[in-house]
């Protein structure tokens, strides 16, 4: 991205400009690139996603390729590298950066990102981990990672347990370890999964419209610790009356839902209801697990199944 002159408006200025960073990167790995997807990120859809999935495992499955870099835009970053987590069947690293700053902007963080993203893609001990996100300095689980700012330079955060590693200037360091989530299959997504938030004073307008569309599930992000307004649940149980899987999270940024409260609309009773309580996810992220997920079952109890793991340990 670089800004616009005539109208101010930053704006994408296309793939030639990373070749700039090239001579950096081959200090660490022999580099090839590729021009793949050209998208400002809020453009992104789940069948870019799986797109670029099996373009990486095209590539992962050469001999001759160790590990894969993605540049891409940072507002949907994190469900491309979830999904990719998901679904590539590869222990060789998968590494996704981006920048906060354009190209032009003073203190542009794109190239050392960028060179410290193909560091860890280098590293032999970034095997095996899981798709990685390496930004400022510090390299977290796609599982766990999101964007909390919109401007600074240290957006990407992993609430719960903080980053996995660390770039330094001489070495990839790693805190602890990661589990992959068992694989999907690597499927083009083909179901709609639709995320509400509840509000104080909602009601099941919104589901009632989506179950009229055609829904195939819904991510729920609640209140607290897992908790809706009344007014929410007659359309969430006509939804788990036909059969349309509804996935419980938290709208807060860290924390778990469980069935604590047992008022109408608490946790306990959504848990009754038959509703999938998906800890530690967010909701951007437990809607790319669901959508992975129908991709393997659409049965109730293995939905739950799917999701009793949701993030790495």
């Amino acid at each position: 991205m670089a800004a616009d002159e005539s109208s101010g408006s930053v704006l994408p200025k296309g793939s030639d400009t990373l070749k700039e960073v090239l001579p950096l990167m081959e200090r660490y790995a022999q580099v090839t690139m590729e021009h793949l997807l050209d998208l400002p990120s809020p453009h992104m859809t789940p069948l870019d996603m799986h797109t670029i999935s099996l373009r990486v495992t095209e590539l992962l499955s050469s001999p001759e390729v160790d590990g894969i870099v993605i540049t891409h835009g940072t507002d949907t970053l994190e469900e491309t590298a979830y999904y990719l987590d998901l679904i590539v069947p590869s222990e060789k690293p998968i590494v996704l950066t981006g920048a906060m700053r354009s190209q032009d902007e003073l203190g542009a963080d794109g190239p050392p990102n960028l060179v410290h993203a193909v560091r860890t893609a280098a590293h032999n001990r970034s095997r095996n981990r899981g798709v990685l996100v390496v930004f400022n300095d510090e390299i977290h689980a796609a599982s766990q990672v999101t964007k909390t700012h919109t401007s600074n330079l240290a957006t990407f955060r992993s609430p719960s347990q903080g980053p996995i590693g660390t770039v330094t200037k001489r070495d990839i360091l790693y805190h602890r370890s990661t589990d992959r989530y068992p694989l999907f299959p690597q499927k083009k997504p083909a179901c709609r999964v639709e995320l509400i938030k509840a509000t104080a004073g909602s009601d099941d307008l919104l589901i009632r419209a989506s179950l009229a569309s055609g829904v195939d599930g819904f991510i729920i992000e609640a209140f607290g610790a897992g908790n809706l307004p009344p007014a929410m649940l007659p359309g969430l149980k006509e939804a788990l009356a036909r059969k349309i899987p509804v996935v419980l999270v938290s709208r807060c940024y860290n924390g778990f839902v469980e069935d604590t409260y047992g008022y109408e609309g608490g946790g306990s009773q959504l848990k009754k209801m038959g509703l999938i309580f998906s800890n530690g996810l967010n909701g951007q992220k437990a809607r790319i697990h669901l959508l992975a997920a129908l991709q393997k079952s659409r049965d109730p109890e293995e939905l739950h199944l799917l999701f009793q793991r949701s993030l790495h340990d």
